[in-house]
This record gives structure tokens, C-alpha cells and sequence, in this order.
């Protein structure tokens, strides 16, 4: 007498949750409504450039300068001070819809070759991911209020121009330091051909 074993139920797949996409073209109704291209950051996407206009709006003017934006969005550090020193460097919590895009966006820009993608890498080893995640999403606000402000269209230098600049800014400061305390920063080539820098 042959026995029935119950069959397996089937495995419940899980179904991904996606977002209903807008029935509308997104990219060209922002170029006709900004005058820009804001897709042209790395990392920000049609539909990232729409969250950030539709909270920040399209007048500018009413900020005076691109921290302001930043600083309205939540995006800039604590400037909480006790016996004059910063005691709290953590971002106000804000619950703004275009601050949440840009820190998404920031988040992304972790393997992009650009130069934000440079800066995104640096900030993350100097001051780990937590905090690098909103001083990238607080350049990323810059860059839109310049474009939309101003109407100037974004280039990406690469991550090699960013890392040069960033070396020629430390150099600048070592030098600065280096007389300030009476000494001379010089550059020499040593024999085998290298390149070496003393005091």
C-alpha cells in the first residue's frame, strides 16, 4: 500500500514594492521648467532633481547663497558652541523630502569615478559613512541652487582633477604651516628619478 506524501507549498516569492513612475516625461518637463539639466550631477536622477524643486521651489533668490539651501534642508553640521568650542557637529533631523533624495543620492556616488564620487570616498574615510552621506548630499544641494540660480550648466572634472586639486591644496597648507613656523617646504628629485618632498 502506497503512502501519499503532501506536497511542498510552493515557496511565496515576495514581489518588489516599485514605485509608481510618473506618466509624464520627468527630464523634459525639469529642463523646460528650470532652464538646466539637473540629471547632469552625478547621482541625481530625474526623478531626484523633481523631489528637490518641488520642495526648495524655483525662486533662488530667496536664499542668499547655496549653504543657506543646504542649511534649510538640514544638511549642514551643528554649530552648537560651549566655551568656544562645536560640541555638536551632527545635522538638525529634518523630515524634508529633498534632503532624504540627496542623501540617497550621496549614497550612491560611493563607486562613481566623478569627482563627487572622489569626494563622497574621501569624506567616508575621514569621517565615516554617517557623516559623509550628508556633507556630499550638502554639495549636492550647492550645485542645484547654482544651476537653477544662475543657469549654468554642470561639467564633472573626473576624479583625477578632483584629487589633484585636493593634493595641491594640501601642499598649499603644508607650505603655509611650514612658514608660519619658520621653515621652507622644497620640492626635490632624488637620484633614481623620484619625487620626494622635505622640510
Amino acid at each position: 500500500m502506497e503512502v501519499e506524501l503532501p506536497q511542498p507549498t510552493p515557496a511565496r516569492t515576495r514581489r518588489a514594492r516599485q514605485r509608481q513612475a510618473p506618466s509624464f516625461d520627468v527630464h523634459k518637463y525639469l529642463n523646460a521648467m528650470t532652464g538646466v539639466d539637473l540629471t547632469q550631477i552625478d547621482g541625481i536622477d530625474a526623478l531626484t532633481a523633481l523631489k528637490v524643486i518641488s520642495e526648495i521651489g524655483l525662486d533662488m533668490t530667496r536664499w542668499p547663497t547655496g549653504k543657506h539651501v543646504a542649511s534649510g534642508l538640514g544638511l549642514c553640521p551643528g554649530n552648537k558652541l560651549s566655551g568656544g568650542k562645536r560640541y555638536r557637529m551632527r545635522s538638525k533631523p529634518t523630515a524634508n523630502r529633498a534632503a532624504s533624495a540627496l542623501r540617497l543620492a550621496a549614497q550612491g556616488l560611493v563607486n562613481s569615478h566623478s569627482a563627487l564620487g572622489a569626494y563622497e570616498r574621501r569624506m567616508r574615510a575621514r569621517l565615516g559613512a554617517p557623516k559623509a552621506i550628508p556633507a556630499t548630499a550638502h554639495q549636492l544641494a550647492r550645485l542645484v541652487y547654482s544651476m537653477v540660480r544662475y543657469g549654468t550648466a554642470y561639467v564633472d572634472a573626473g576624479q583625477q582633477a578632483y584629487e589633484q586639486k585636493y593634493r595641491d591644496r594640501v601642499l598649499t597648507n603644508l607650505q603655509r604651516k611650514a612658514k608660519a613656523f619658520g621653515y621652507q617646504l622644497v620640492h626635490i628629485e632624488d637620484l633614481d628619478g623620484g619625487v620626494a618632498s622635505t622640510l
